[in-house]
């Protein structure tokens, strides 16, 4: 597990830090395994307890443990070093230094690793990121996606146990983020490192996370599997949002006309999207806002998707004359956002079986990542 329990605030008046007057109450335990995203706006505290993990920051109060090793304990004053936390940093800007080369570059993270440790080699690395066509060039000559992913390859040669990515993607513009994303989700996979990734991108948290922290002002507002949290309605900071919806695990199935079947634990979904062969894996965010309710069986539509589903719950969605339908498919949730005339005219009510409409051509025709396990074919 990676245990965190942080208690810090920021001094007051003009010559205090730069959050003046900030206040960081946070704890939270995840799995040491996967991507956790710390999600939330910007100033809710996301970078200050990656530093504080990292070692960079010296909290007033707090505990923070990785597998059982005490890293910082307040208490009993026990404060590893920066340097001996093995926790690779990665941050919006890559810090490369920029005299050097690619390759050189790579090499000073492998000097940094410790003797003996486990890891993989240059080679590996290399490979993993698609670099090899760099090594020669210096991060002058570089895009800022290439310039991401050298830096991605000089933490991951220091062999560390954690890794620390700060908002990696934030500077990038839309194409270079695309570029990015699919070696994030190949490092993921190939690495098996556990990774507490900072953001305030959903479509970034969709992509890579298999558990979430959701912050707001300096507090953890809840921690646990990134399906689990979507699918709540309680939540503001997701259920508030236009692109509020469930993220749903799927397997790609076979289809015809131009169509590719979407199979999950309770029904299928046909789309006109190419998420990637027979087999694959990924998840799909199936936006509150695209899901209609029918009382009858709806013949003569062009809207493919059309699943039998039962109203579990209706909850209020945060803006006034719209509410959240939760709709059971067998064992899985979706959400609806309709709105309060609709519920009232169709007098819709938990225990109803309805049918759910979704139009094939709602999901995102983006190609998925090379690696495509758990990436989401419709990204919020």
């Amino acid at each position: 597990m990676i245990e965190v329990a942080l208690r810090h605030r920021f001094g007051q008046g003009w010559g205090a830090a730069r959050r003046a007057g900030f206040a960081l109450d946070a704890a939270f335990a995840v799995p040491a395994a996967g991507v956790t995203a710390l999600f939330g706006p910007s100033g809710c505290g996301k970078s200050t307890i990656l530093a504080a993990v990292a070692g960079l920051l010296r909290p007033q109060a707090g505990r923070v443990a990785i597998g059982g090793e005490v890293l910082l304990d307040t208490a009993t004053r026990a404060f590893v070093p920066p340097e001996r936390r093995r926790c690779g940093l990665v941050f919006q800007d890559a810090r490369l230094f920029p005299h050097l080369s690619v390759e050189t570059n790579l090499r000073y993270g492998l000097r940094r690793a410790p003797r003996g440790a486990a890891g993989p080699d240059m080679a590996e690395v290399v490979m993993l990121l698609g670099i090899g066509h760099l090594l020669h060039r210096r991060p002058a000559g570089l895009s800022g996606g290439e310039r991401q992913r050298v830096a991605l390859g000089r933490a991951l040669l220091s062999r560390p146990r954690l890794l620390l990515m700060d908002e990696p993607l934030a500077a990038l513009d839309a194409a270079r983020r695309a570029e990015v994303l699919p070696f994030l989700a190949r490092l993921r996979d190939a690495a098996g490192l556990p990774i507490l990734y900072v953001t305030h991108a959903l479509d970034e948290v969709d992509a890579l996370a298999d558990q979430m922290v959701l912050l707001e002002e300096g507090r953890v507002l809840a921690a646990g599997p990134v399906e689990a949290l979507t699918a709540r309605t309680d939540l503001a900071p997701l259920a508030g949002r236009r692109d509020a919806g469930v993220l749903l695990p799927c397997v790609v199935g076979d289809a015809a006309d131009g169509l590719r079947l979407l199979e999950f634990a309770g029904g299928a979904l046909l789309t006109t999207a190419q998420p990637g062969p027979p087999g694959t894996r990924l998840r799909v965010r199936i936006r509150a806002r695209d899901v209609a309710v029918a009382t009858e069986e709806p013949r003569g539509l062009s809207t493919r998707n059309i699943l039998p589903v039962t109203i579990a719950a209706i909850d209020a969605a945060g803006e006034a004359g719209e509410v959240f339908l939760r709709l059971a498919a067998g064992p899985t949730t979706l959400l609806a956002r309709v709105t309060r005339d609709s519920v009232a005219r169709l007098a819709l009510r938990p225990g109803l079986p309805v049918w759910a409409l979704i139009k094939a051509v709602t999901f995102d025709h983006r190609a998925p990542p090379a690696t495509p396990w758990e990436v989401p074919a419709c990204p919020g």
